[in-house]
């Protein structure tokens, strides 16, 4: 089975992401801060052969010019979709309604993992996604990222 085909029959809501996201992501300390906040584009691709069944290509830029680039690819096993990067580990999997799930542990921040969610519009044009931040089991912050596709 391709890859394609296994997130098709594992994580059909998935490949609903496939395509080009803008957005601005917020990092919100527990006492409501505003840490950080940045614009992004990220693509969502589904390579049709190979291995990887996922890559993210994203790009952020920051107020003051400031800007990264970071790629990352993801593998099916089973019915998850699994990433092993330079600085995350974990897997994504897909409700019974359509959400996507992902639960990462930080490599670069041992102790440190997220759980994040992905909530689609119902015309699939735009898109929320929620981190919560742990360290040591204890909630420190969260993520909130509105985007909406542009390709």
């Amino acid at each position: 089975m391709s890859p394609r085909t296994s997130v098709q029959r594992f994580m059909p809501a998935m490949l609903w992401h496939e395509g080009v996201w803008s957005g601005v992501y917020r990092h919100i300390a527990e006492d409501n801060t505003l840490l950080d906040e940045h614009r992004s584009l990220v693509s969502c691709v589904f390579p049709d052969d190979g291995d990887i069944a996922y890559t993210q290509h994203s790009n952020f830029t920051w107020a003051d010019g400031t800007t990264r680039q970071q790629t990352f690819n993801g593998y099916m096993k089973n019915d998850r979709l699994w990433f092993d990067t330079e600085t995350f580990a974990g897997w994504a999997w897909e409700t019974g309604n359509g959400i996507i799930m992902l639960s990462l542990d930080r490599k670069d921040y041992p102790g440190q993992r997220f759980v994040e969610t992905i909530l689609s519009s119902t015309n699939r044009e735009r898109r929320v996604r929620t981190w919560h931040w742990f360290e040591d089991g204890i909630c420190f912050k969260r993520t909130l990222c509105t985007e909406q596709r542009v390709e």
